[in-house]
């Protein structure tokens, strides 16, 4: 089959990055508010009638559709700046469509938004990632433990509440969705609930801070075990989400890849000491200036880790891509697993292009790290995306990325700031020209 290009054909453009590599990030850099925080956070505003002003919101195209979402069941949602505010008097729809739910994974938790706010809820199943099934029935479940009759109907799932939700509901596998679920679901109400094996990720307990602060009655937060006592209503609140972990794990790799020293404001070092552990074992000097403030040279010599991407308190799922392109230019031989996700590597591939040495095996990526060169690579997903912009910071000549609308998807304005630490990146469009295929 060849495919046959006229000069009248119209030309499609997607956004791409141009990358120079082999040039030393350096600088100070100041993080974001946490994307896979704030998106739990607005849904928390579904469940009071008084307004509520989110400060600091990452602007990225997760966030939007979340809006839509948002916006779609009746809600208001307006930006001022990096603010938030949000406004839902009334719930005019207790359902989130195919069409939104289908862009994005983390959207499905409108479910217990909705369940809580309305006491039933259609919510489609959710897509949004090409790694690998990433199946809701430990929420459906889990909602069903605690009296919530839920049935699937052309591709909606139906939550009816038909009395307070009540008793202890128990995770096979922490799930930090599911976990978030619940908490959405029962935390107005008069029953009460216990939640076992609960996600321990800083994401889930930003969003019991921010339910508490709205006076709900929810304890046990950082542990495993979360305990709601459902109250009848809650109220506005003014409240900014914590700093982006993987945003910044994803920086602190930059960093090491391209043997580069920069500072790190904004940030909550707690959050990242399993990143900051396996950095250090590797050669890389990772210094806590304060508790907002990391220090990261890496212009000593580097070693070969082996690297397990587990839940919280470990090194995050997200960040197993982007650990895999640094240590693709650290000399020796380093193993890289995935608990969470085991096949979460749609990178490898497209990393390859550079000349990393990456071989597969019984899902253990194994990463044979050296010199990196310039090469053309299209991201998948978010995360993928970070991988590939890391690769591409350390290898020497031009890197050329496309799917570059993933990366924005969880980094906000990412190649400016790279440009403001010394990177050589370029944003342009790259040429796709349609037509009719041939024998």
């Amino acid at each position: 089959m060849t495919h046959l290009i006229t000069p009248l054909e119209p030309v499609l453009r997607e956004a791409a990055l141009s990358i120079r590599g082999g040039r030393p990030l350096r600088g100070t850099f100041h993080a974001h508010t946490a994307k896979n925080s704030a998106l739990y956070l607005i849904l928390a505003a579904l469940l009071t009638r008084e307004p509520v002003l989110l400060r600091s919101v990452p602007k990225l195209s997760d966030v939007s559709v979340l809006l839509d979402i948002v916006r779609h069941v009746g809600a208001t949602a307006r930006w001022q700046g990096h603010d938030l505010y949000l406004h839902a008097p009334q719930i005019e729809r207790c359902e989130a469509p195919y069409h939104l739910v289908s862009q994005m994974r983390a959207s499905f938790v409108a479910l217990g938004a909705l369940l809580g706010r309305c006491g039933t809820a259609r919510v489609s199943m959710p897509g949004g990632c090409a790694f690998g099934p990433r199946p809701v029935d430990r929420h459906i479940k889990a909602l069903a433990q605690l009296g919530v009759e839920v049935r699937e109907e052309g591709g909606d799932f139906i939550a009816v509440r038909s009395r307070p939700l009540q008793g202890r509901a128990v995770f096979e596998a922490p799930t930090v969705g599911g976990t978030q679920n619940i908490l959405l679901a029962s935390a107005l109400g008069e029953g009460q609930v216990v939640i076992d094996n609960a996600a321990l990720e800083p994401e889930v307990a930003d969003l019991i801070t921010m339910l508490n602060a709205m006076g709900a009655r929810i304890s046990g937060a950082g542990t495993s075990t979360l305990e709601v006592q459902s109250v009848p209503e809650l109220h506005g609140v003014i409240y900014t989400p914590i700093p982006d972990r993987i945003e910044i794990g994803t920086l602190m790799l930059a960093t090491a890849a391209t043997r580069g020293q920069v500072t790190l404001h904004d940030v909550n070092p707690e959050h990242l000491r399993a990143v900051i552990a396996k950095l250090t074992e590797a050669g890389v000097e990772v210094a806590i200036i304060d508790q907002r403030t990391l220090h990261v040279d890496a212009t000593g010599p580097l070693k070969a880790v082996d690297v397990t991407a587990v839940e919280y308190p470990g090194v995050p799922t997200d960040l197993q891509a982007p650990f895999g392109a640094f240590l693709a230019t650290v000399p020796g031989v380093s193993n890289i697993v995935d608990r969470v996700y085991p096949d979460r590597f749609t990178h490898v591939g497209e990393l390859s292009h550079t000349g990393a040495r990456l071989e597969l095996h019984d899902r253990t990526l194994i990463v044979s790290g050296g010199k990196l060169h310039g090469a053309a690579m299209h991201a998948a997903d978010i995360r993928a995306g970070g991988a590939l912009i890391v690769a591409a910071l350390a290898a020497e000549g031009e890197s050329r990325i496309t799917g570059i609308q993933f990366v924005e998807r969880g980094y906000e304005a990412l190649p400016e700031r790279l440009v403001r630490l010394g990177a050589d990146i370029r944003q342009e469009a790259a040429a796709l020209a349609t037509g009719t295929y041939g024998d």
